[in-house]
């Protein structure tokens, strides 16, 4: 698919170099304005990137742009560049959404600077003319607010500030969906009927050698060119080569793409339990009274439930060691002095388990075959006398 990319994008080069004059006579206007390329589809934003030093004095900056093969849009790095003669400013190309359609208007070179869309290419070129720099006596002199010449002993420099068109953003179209609303003024019209001559060799062979480099096309780099700017046109490796920035367009990360919380995402924050360290932390236990909630409401393990007890407050239940059933014991009378076997009731916990509740009255019901309890002989007669003496028990 690359290789048709590269091959469309030098047919259509070509094609478009050969219905342009490529130097035209002094005095003769270029019909070089519109370059007949078209597309219907609307090409990226412009990367963000950083100037290259200049690679001496009489070199001017091309800023960099999107260009179209019919298949795909590619990126043409910004570029230092001799004119074709002292004294002509570039004014860049740019692409216009006309009826429905992205046409491309070549840049060309000209005494003065034309109208490009109100794009705002930076580097001197805000949207409205270029204030990189002028010519003066054959000499073009530097602004260096907006040129990078620190590495570079040029003696005709000035400082002047520069205000850029903030509100093109970085839009790469006039018109259109997201594009400028810039509209050319009467010097920029008047400067697009001069005589002006169509881009050098040196920025033909730029645009050829981005055309042949697979990391140029938007489907591969997708708005970050790694070749952004270039020092030496054409040269896309080495050094005085800068890579963009940062993406133009927006990246759309759903929440779990990241692994990312849903609060992290411009939404409502949500309270989130503290992070456990080691291993889990065992549920704390919560009384019963706490919520008025059985324990099996509170995480707790659950354990067989209990009758609810209603009315005066339960006998405790049996321990272990007080449900044993006890062997009859033996208890001496005083009238006799044998032994006596003492019944006692059984067990509650011999007793089956009931399903209706415990009676609301505080004493424990008795259970019904529970044999009544045998009272000790001294009770069974009424009271003696004091003093008399207890009657012997006949023999028998």
């Amino acid at each position: 698919m690359q290789n048709l990319k590269i091959a469309i994008s030098t047919i259509t080069m070509l094609a478009a170099f050969l219905v342009m004059p490529l130097h035209p006579a002094r005095g003769q206007a270029c019909t070089c304005a519109g370059s007949g390329i078209r597309s219907e589809e609307a090409p990226p934003p412009l990367p963000d990137y950083e100037q290259p030093p200049v690679p001496g004095p009489g070199y001017l900056w091309t800023p960099g742009y999107w260009a179209w093969n019919n298949v795909d849009y590619y990126w043409v790095p910004g570029t230092w560049v001799e004119p074709p003669r002292p004294g002509l400013l570039w004014t860049p190309g740019y692409w216009g959404f006309v009826n429905g359609v992205y046409a491309f208007n070549q840049g060309y070179w000209g005494p003065q600077v034309g109208f490009y869309g109100g794009i705002a290419y930076g580097f001197g070129y805000t949207g409205l003319g270029y204030q990189g720099g002028r010519w003066t006596n054959g000499t073009f002199f530097y602004n260096s607010t907006v040129n990078n010449i620190t590495n570079t002993s040029i003696a005709n420099v000035y400082n002047q500030t520069v205000v850029s068109n903030n509100a093109a953003g970085r839009a790469s179209v006039n018109g259109g969906p997201g594009g400028t609303v810039a509209r050319p003024t009467a010097e920029e019209e008047a400067a697009s009927r001069e005589p002006h001559e169509g881009p050098t060799s040196q920025q033909r062979a730029n645009v050829r050698a981005a055309s042949l480099n697979e990391g140029s096309f938007a489907s591969a780099n997708h708005g970050i060119p790694a070749v952004a700017a270039t020092r030496q046109p054409g040269n896309l490796k080495g050094p005085g080569v800068v890579q963009a920035k940062e993406a133009a367009l927006p990246k759309s990360v759903p929440p779990a793409a990241e692994g990312k919380p849903l609060e992290e995402h411009n939404l409502p924050s949500v309270p989130r339990p503290p992070a456990a360290h080691g291993p889990a932390a065992e549920p704390k236990p919560v009384p019963p009274a706490a919520e008025g909630k059985p324990l099996e409401e509170h995480n707790l393990p659950s354990a067989p439930s209990q009758p609810a007890t209603h009315g005066p407050a339960a006998e405790p239940k049996p321990t272990a060691e007080q449900t044993r059933t006890a062997a009859p014991q033996e208890q001496k009378t005083p009238e006799t002095g044998s032994k006596k076997a003492e019944t006692r009731p059984e067990s509650p916990a011999s007793v089956p388990h009931a399903s209706k509740p415990e009676a609301p009255h505080a004493a424990q019901a008795q259970p019904k075959d529970a044999k009544p309890k045998a009272e000790p002989a001294q009770h069974a007669a009424s009271p003696k006398p004091a003093g008399e003496k207890p009657k012997p028990a006949p023999e028998h």
